[in-house]
C-alpha cells in the first residue's frame, strides 16, 4: 500500500472525517424498454400517466420511445437511492396497462430498423432539438444500438472531505481546481480496473440474433435465435455495442479536466466526412443538428463521464469549465436481468466501496502503455472474463485476472470499513466479501447466471427475459405503491405535462433559428 493512500485512509478515519462521508451522494439513471407481454418491442407512445419526457425530472425516455429511463435524486444513502428508483418502478409498473418492463440489457426481437420509434418531446423547440439529435444518432449509429440499456451510477464525494485532503496534503491549487483533479485521478483510477466491475456484474452474455441485422460477428449460436460466448460477462459493453468510426479517434485524455474538455469542444465543431456526406436536411426535414465528430458532447460513449449540475440554458461542458467537476458518473453498469430494479443494496455498496478506493488511491498520468493496456484489459474482461487463468497487461506484464482482481478486494477492504464505520452497519465489507467469492467461483457472477439459467430452461435468450420481465412486473405491482406515494407521482407527472405545454406556448423563435443559437452556444 501506497503511503499516499494510507495517509488518505488515516486521515478520513478521524471522526470528524468519518462523520463528513456519510454526506457521499448516490444517483441511479436506469433504462428500460417497454415490451408487450410477448417481448415486442412496444410501439405505443409514451404512457401520458407517467407524465411529460421533456420535463419530468423522475421517469423521461432515452433514445427510443419505448426506451424509459428513471432518474433517482442524489441521496446521501444508498439505501435511500434504493428505495426511491423503488418507487418509481412501482408506480411505471402499475400504469403501463399490457405492457412491462424488459429486464435486461440487450433488446429482445426487434422491429425493422426503420420501425423502431424514435423518442418525441413535443413541439417545442427544445423538444424537436431532442428529437432531431435522436435522428442523428440514428443516421450515425442505427437505431438497433440505440436499444441497449444500462445503469448509470453517480457518485460524489462532499466537498468537506475533499477540503480535509486538499488542506492536509498542503496543496497549492485552488480548492475548485485539487478536487476536479482529483476527480479525473478517480477517473483514472475506474479506467485501470473497470474491468472488474465487468467480471463481477457483467450480465450480457447473449443476445437475440436480430440485434446483429445479419452483420459479420465471431458469435457462438446458443440456439436458433441467440448467439453468446461461452465466458462473455458483457457483450453490452463490447465492440458489439456502440460503434463510431468518427469516435475512433477521439481519445480524451483524462491527465486533467482542460484536456478533456478541450477534446469534447474539439469534436462537437469539427466537421466529419461521412456525416457532411449525409447532410443536415434533406430540404425541410432534419436528419441531424450538425455534420461534426459529435453532435453534442452527451454523444461522446464513454465508460465514466465527469458531471457538474447546469444551470438553465448552459451545456455540460460549458459547466465543467466554469465550475469544475461535482460528481462522477460510471456508465459501464449492465442491468442484472435477475432483479426487479436492475441492481441492488449489495451492488450499490460494492461500487461505493470501489469508487472510493478509485478516489483515494495514487492516480499517475496514464502512460502511452498503460493507456491501450486499460483498454485491451476492458475488452478482454467483457469478452472472455470466465475463462480459466485469463491474463492481463498491468504495466507491461502478463499477470492472471484472479490474482489482480484479490489484490484490488483485498487493497478495498479499508474503503469498505472507512463507509462501515462512518454508517454504522457492515454492509459494504459484507458486499466487498461477496465479490472475494465470486473471483473464486466464476459461476456466481450474473454472466454465468444468465447462461446457466437458459440451459437449464431450454430456451432462447428473448424467452428467458421475457419470463424475468412477468415475474418482475408482478413483482413491482403488488403490494402496490402507497397512496401517498402514488398521488406524489401523479402530481409530478400532471405538473411536467403542464410545464411542457407552458414551454411550447413561449417559443417565439423559428426552429431553424432555436438551432443555430444552440450550436454558436460552444462554438
Amino acid at each position: 500500500m501506497s503511503d499516499t493512500y494510507s495517509r488518505r485512509l488515516a486521515l478520513l478515519s478521524q471522526p470528524e472525517a468519518l462523520a463528513q462521508l456519510k454526506h457521499c451522494l448516490h444517483g441511479i439513471e436506469r433504462e428500460s424498454l417497454r415490451v408487450e407481454r410477448n417481448g415486442r418491442l412496444a410501439m405505443t407512445a409514451h404512457p401520458k400517466v407517467l407524465g411529460s419526457a421533456l420535463t419530468h425530472s423522475s421517469i423521461t425516455t432515452d433514445y427510443s420511445e419505448a426506451l424509459l429511463e428513471f432518474i433517482t435524486e442524489a441521496h446521501p444513502d444508498s439505501a435511500q437511492t434504493l428505495a426511491e428508483l423503488e418507487d418509481i418502478h412501482r408506480f411505471t409498473a402499475t400504469n403501463l396497462a399490457q405492457e412491462v418492463l424488459w429486464s435486461p440489457s440487450m433488446p429482445g426481437h426487434l422491429p425493422k430498423e426503420e420501425q423502431i420509434p424514435i423518442a418525441e418531446y413535443g413541439n417545442s423547440n427544445i423538444g424537436k432539438l431532442k428529437y432531431v439529435y435522436r435522428k442523428g444518432l440514428a443516421v450515425r449509429y442505427g437505431k438497433t444500438m440505440q436499444c441497449i440499456a444500462g445503469i448509470h451510477y453517480n457518485f460524489s464525494l462532499p466537498e468537506s472531505v475533499w477540503t480535509l485532503l486538499h488542506d492536509a496534503e498542503k496543496d497549492t491549487r485552488s480548492a475548485v481546481d485539487y478536487q476536479s483533479a482529483r476527480y479525473i485521478g478517480l477517473i483514472r483510477n475506474f479506467r485501470r480496473y473497470s474491468w472488474l466491475l465487468m467480471y463481477l456484474f457483467g450480465a450480457s452474455p447473449a443476445l437475440d440474433i436480430s440485434f446483429l441485422r445479419g452483420r459479420e460477428h465471431q458469435l457462438d449460436s446458443f440456439d436458433e435465435d441467440t448467439l453468446y460466448l461461452p465466458y462473455a460477462t458483457s457483450l453490452r459493453m463490447s465492440d458489439l455495442g456502440y460503434q463510431s468510426n468518427a469516435q475512433a479517434g477521439l481519445t480524451p485524455c483524462y491527465n486533467e479536466l482542460s484536456s478533456y474538455t478541450d477534446s469534447l469542444l474539439r469534436a462537437v465543431s469539427t466537421p466529419y466526412p461521412d456525416y457532411q456526406k449525409i447532410g443536415t436536411k434533406q430540404g425541410d426535414e432534419w436528419l441531424q443538428l450538425n455534420t461534426n465528430i459529435l453532435q453534442i458532447e452527451n454523444e461522446y460513449y464513454s465508460n465514466m463521464r465527469p458531471k457538474r449540475i447546469t444551470q438553465e440554458g448552459e451545456r455540460p461542458v460549458e459547466a465543467l469549465i466554469a465550475r469544475g467537476v461535482q460528481y462522477v458518473e460510471a456508465r459501464c453498469i449492465d442491468i442484472n436481468p435477475f432483479l426487479p430494479l436492475g441492481i441492488d443494496l449489495p451492488q450499490a455498496r460494492f461500487l461505493d466501496t470501489f469508487l472510493l478506493f478509485c478516489a483515494l488511491k495514487d492516480s499517475p498520468l496514464l502512460s502511452d502503455i498503460e493507456c491501450p493496456a486499460a483498454t485491451e484489459n476492458f475488452l478482454a474482461v467483457v469478452k472472455q472474463g470466465r475463462k480459466p487463468k485469463l491474463q492481463l497487461n498491468r504495466c507491461g506484464e502478463s499477470l492472471p485476472m484472479l490474482d489482480w482482481g484479490l489484490e484490488l478486494l483485498e487493497q478495498m477492504q479499508d474503503c469498505a470499513q472507512l463507509l462501515d464505520n462512518s454508517y454504522g452497519i457492515t454492509e459494504h465489507s459484507e458486499a466487498l466479501a461477496k465479490q472475494v467469492e465470486k473471483l473464486h467461483n466464476p459461476d456466481l457472477t450474473p454472466s454465468a447466471q444468465v447462461l446457466a439459467s437458459m440451459r437449464e430452461q431450454q430456451c432462447s435468450f428473448s424467452q428467458f427475459a421475457l419470463k424475468l420481465s412477468l415475474q418482475h412486473a408482478q413483482t413491482l405491482s403488488t403490494p402496490a405503491l402507497e397512496s401517498n406515494k402514488t398521488a406524489h407521482y401523479q402530481q409530478l407527472a400532471e405538473q411536467s405535462l403542464q410545464a411542457q405545454q407552458t414551454i411550447e406556448q413561449q417559443d417565439q423563435s423559428s426552429f431553424d433559428d432555436y438551432v443555430a443559437e444552440f450550436l454558436a452556444s460552444v462554438e
